[in-house]
């Protein structure tokens, strides 16, 4: 009798473990899109807070900014990365569905213009650049290089790079034709470390030993001349959600500002704001 009770509280038991186990163990969930110029910074913390609490799932994607904003107000992402800031437009819509976005600049950037390392050249301005990438200017040897023809390495248009980019070197006016658009910050510096001959531009954070980094009008892109200003293409990076952030979003960029976030944004090739 007394081995029947105990078998009987042995399967109550196995039995009450099997009904609280998936609400105990379930992971709570933050779904990540967007920038990839933020991607980096996104993943780091990802896998840094996933450790710290093991409960919480982080899906991380690089769709490009405009698909980050596009999430968010949408309500398909936790969390929009953008390397531009929310038109009014996308204000207005995501206000029109109900969301009232609210954004977080989490570090910030340069966009730096670079070329293959054999490339002599150290410096363009920003007239120069807005010159080679309207097509007014196609030789190297019309700013100071080798007689060899530019070929011209672009983001696409759906892009916070490209956009900045437009903005503060080209002034809105349009891209070559013939320019080479690519997806990614990886994929403009494997094009240009590909040829002799190419310019892009990437964000600081991409910058590699396969890159030469130019200076714009004579100054450095670094930390302080993003703080500063001083660097021709500066910006703030950003993480928006579509509310205020409550839960385990709050938590995740609280932490993302916080000293270890912050230090990983640093040890990422990025800018941090604190």
């Amino acid at each position: 009798m007394k081995a029947k009770r105990i078998l009987t509280g042995m399967l109550l038991s196995a039995a009450a473990l099997m009904v609280m186990a998936p609400a105990a163990l379930a992971a709570r969930e933050i779904k990540i899109t967007g920038s990839t110029t933020v991607l980096p910074i996104a993943q780091k913390a990802a896998e840094l807070f996933m450790k710290k609490d093991p409960e919480v799932r982080i899906s991380v994607a690089g769709t490009g900014s405009g698909d980050g904003i596009k999430a968010i107000i949408d309500g398909t992402a936790d969390i929009g990365d953008a390397s531009r800031d929310m038109k009014g437009k996308e204000v207005a819509l995501a206000k029109q569905k109900g969301e009232n976005p609210v954004k977080t600049v989490v570090a910030k950037d340069c966009i730096v213009p670079v070329v293959h390392p054999s490339n002599p050249l150290k410096d363009l301005t920003t007239a120069q650049l807005s010159d080679i990438y309207t097509g007014k200017i196609k030789n190297w040897k019309d700013v100071g290089g080798e007689n060899k023809t530019i070929v011209v390495i672009s983001r696409d248009s759906s892009s916070g790079t490209f956009e900045v980019w437009s903005e503060k070197v080209m002034h809105e006016q349009r891209v070559r034709p013939d320019a080479q658009l690519q997806a990614s910050n990886g994929a403009v510096a494997q094009a240009v470390a590909g040829n002799k001959f190419a310019i892009g531009y990437v964000g600081i954070g991409y910058l590699n030993s396969k890159l030469k980094a130019l200076t714009v009008g004579g100054v450095t892109a670094s930390a302080d001349t993003a703080r500063d200003n001083t660097y021709p293409v500066a910006r703030d990076l950003f993480m928006f959600t579509g509310q205020k952030p409550k839960g385990e979003v709050k938590a995740f960029l609280e932490f993302v500002l916080g000293p270890e976030g912050q230090a990983m944004v640093k040890a990422e090739g990025f800018v941090p704001i604190k």
